[in-house]
């Protein structure tokens, strides 16, 4: 986990890495207390010089803060720390009889032992805006009854639950979405109107308030639905997770947080949350993936059809140049091929053209059928590229190692090697072969340069280059064809 001390606090703070770690678990879940109660949560911990500094601060979702102002990193004031000096050494709660006021708001505070392992190691306080104006209303004291619960378990050790859900996921329930407060048997004790809303869409009938959950959830489940294994232990309040129902097209997330207080089961509070629209959602996207990647394999199927179809024209083909253009349409349309059969596999459109490339390699050094012996060899990474920069990409890769074995290494041994420079969007390739090499300021005028050109400054939106490979003593031995372009790395568009 990442160091919770402020920087300028680590060095004035002395905490065994077991207590910090306890810590660590607390600030991960603590927000559900600040939501219940509205209240502030900040975290007190007793430096070297025997001062309180705040190293955590965690402000209600549900309700205004008490602190406008950034806290972590200061020192508690002086007038506060017997309170909190009290709080520690005793162990146990102290709730100050008389709001604090701050200008024109009272503070009621409470400071909070943070017990591990026998030992109170910090303090929590919990401030709460309890202005003139603003009152009590009846229907906070239930979940500030909650948010008691739980600061009684911080005093005794048992809250943070370790081995429970701390970490926010996608679709995880807060105090806000609905809050069901269970009794040690799982009957409903209080229900908030949210929660209740959110039980009757799923199919719950009749009074909220006294049913036992697992009892009527289980009732209204149609047969043979599979169930989250850990739905009982959550429906029930017996341990610290989450699972999720889903019936006749609702979805709810539960996540339960047993209550231990005095070493006694006390019932559970669960979070409820109505996720049927984000799942509509997520479902729709996924079909949405699989349809481009069933596009994807068609339009494979398709060019491996259209491949074969040239191969058998290119044999009965009566003259070598027909048969040399067919062929080396088929090339062409291979490549482009093996990229839409590495897109068909994936929920994003892009690929690994490390993998797709190494196909792309050896099918471009077979189909050129040299008289000699020629050896492949790929150096660097290209990483990960997008789409249509996968298919540009291929396409001038295979024409450029085709054009190498063909007329660089023309009825000689030899080796091509491809060298990949990847740099975020900017890459950096070369295809080089140790050839009879070119002279230099030759004209390169053939279909497959054209093709290659109008690719590389087009689709790549990069440059090209051919250059001779020259000996110790000056002479050519082979040629460097040299590209620069850029490549969006998770599909975006890349900008001219």
């Amino acid at each position: 986990m990442p160091p919770i001390l402020p920087p300028q606090s680590r060095a004035s703070i002395d905490l065994p890495p077991r207590d910090l770690d306890w810590i660590r678990h607390l600030i991960a879940d603590w927000q559900v207390i600040a939501d219940l109660s509205v209240s502030d949560l900040v975290l007190w911990v007793r430096g070297l010089s025997g001062r309180f500094v705040a190293i955590a601060h965690c402000r209600p979702s549900t309700g205004q803060t008490v602190h406008l102002e950034e806290v972590v990193g200061r020192r508690m004031p002086s007038s506060r720390e017997i309170a909190a000096l009290e709080t520690l050494t005793t162990g146990t709660i102290l709730v100050m009889s008389d709001p604090q006021w701050t200008g024109t708001t009272a503070v009621r505070e409470e400071y909070v032992p943070v017990l591990h392992e026998g030992r109170a190691v910090a303090v929590v306080t919990r401030e709460t805006r309890v202005g003139v104006m603003r009152g009590e209303r009846f229907g906070d004291q239930p979940l500030k009854a909650l948010a008691d619960s739980l600061c009684q378990m911080i005093s005794e050790g048992a809250f943070p639950i370790l081995g429970g859900v701390t970490a926010l996921r996608h679709g995880t329930p807060r105090v806000a979405d609905g809050v069901v407060q269970l009794d040690a048997e799982g009957t409903i004790v209080y229900a908030s109107p949210n929660s209740r809303s959110c039980l009757h869409r799923l199919g719950i009938a009749g009074e909220i308030v006294g049913a036992h959950l697992a009892s009527a959830i289980t009732d209204i489940i149609p047969e043979r639905t599979p169930v989250d294994e850990t739905m009982a232990v959550v429906l029930m309040g017996r341990q610290s997770w989450i699972t999720e129902i889903e019936i006749s097209g609702v979805f709810l997330v539960l996540r339960a947080i047993p209550l231990v207080v005095h070493g006694e089961r006390a019932g559970a509070i669960l979070l409820v949350r109505d996720v049927s629209e984000l799942r509509r959602r997520e479902q729709v996207l996924m079909n949405k993936d699989a349809t481009i990647r069933e596009i994807h394999h068609r339009v494979k199927n398709n060019l491996q059809t259209v491949s074969a179809l040239l191969r058998m024209q290119a044999r009965r083909a009566t003259n070598d140049e027909t048969r040399q253009a067919l062929a080396e349409a088929e090339r062409r349309v291979a490549a482009i091929a093996t990229v839409h059969e590495a897109l068909s596999h994936n929920v994003d459109e892009t690929v690994d053209f490390d993998e797709v490339f190494e196909s792309i390699l050896r099918t471009a050094a077979v189909v050129a059928t040299p008289t000699g012996q020629v050896k492949t060899v790929l150096e660097g990474s290209f990483g990960i590229v997008d789409a249509e920069g996968a298919q540009a990409l291929a396409t001038v890769l295979a024409e450029l190692v085709t054009n190498a074995v063909e007329h660089g290494l023309e009825e000689r041994d030899g080796t091509v090697t491809v060298r990949a420079l990847r740099d975020g969007e900017r890459i950096e390739v070369h295809v080089i072969d140790d050839g009879a090499g070119i002279e230099p300021g030759t004209v390169m005028t053939g279909l497959g340069t054209r093709i290659v050109k109008t690719l590389v400054r087009g689709e790549l939106r990069g440059s090209i280059d051919w250059e001779p490979v020259v000996d110790e003593e000056g002479r050519p031995c082979g040629t460097d064809v040299a590209i620069i372009a850029r490549l969006a790395s998770r599909g975006e568009p890349v900008l001219g």
